[in-house]
């Protein structure tokens, strides 16, 4: 059982920036490939950012070249840097752990644990 609790989230004005955390606890972290998912209102669930075990990344096309995922397994975290932000990344983001990468980054396949999720309002 693993059990992710994010920090971070907030209000920022369009344009800035925001860093979101996650801590693990639980399993083995190292072997899990996490993301970032969010769900805007109105809208489903959808993946944003995406780090394997070994590191190899992927990210949405909406958010590449803002958003930056990045781990670090001594401390069991994983780390959502965004910057330039717009008032459409306005989401409920929420932090994923999945034992396998393939069924992190296809839709509909993910069978691992979610965070409870952090708001992050970005006004115009």
């Amino acid at each position: 059982q693993v059990q992710l609790v994010e920090s971070g989230g907030g209000l920022v004005q369009a344009g800035g920036s925001l860093s979101l955390s996650c801590a693990a606890s639980g399993g083995t972290f190292s072997s899990y490939a996490m993301g970032w998912f969010r769900q805007r209102p109105g809208k489903e669930r959808e993946l944003v950012a995406a780090i394997t075990s070994i590191g190899s990344t992927n990210y949405a096309d909406s958010v590449k070249g803002r958003f930056t995922i990045s781990r670090d397994n001594a401390k069991k975290m994983v780390h959502l840097r965004m910057n330039s932000l717009k008032p459409e990344d306005t989401a409920v983001y929420y932090c994923a752990a999945d034992r396998s990468s393939v069924n992190l980054l296809l839709p509909g396949h993910f069978e691992g644990y979610w965070g409870q999720g952090t708001q992050v309002t970005v006004s115009s």
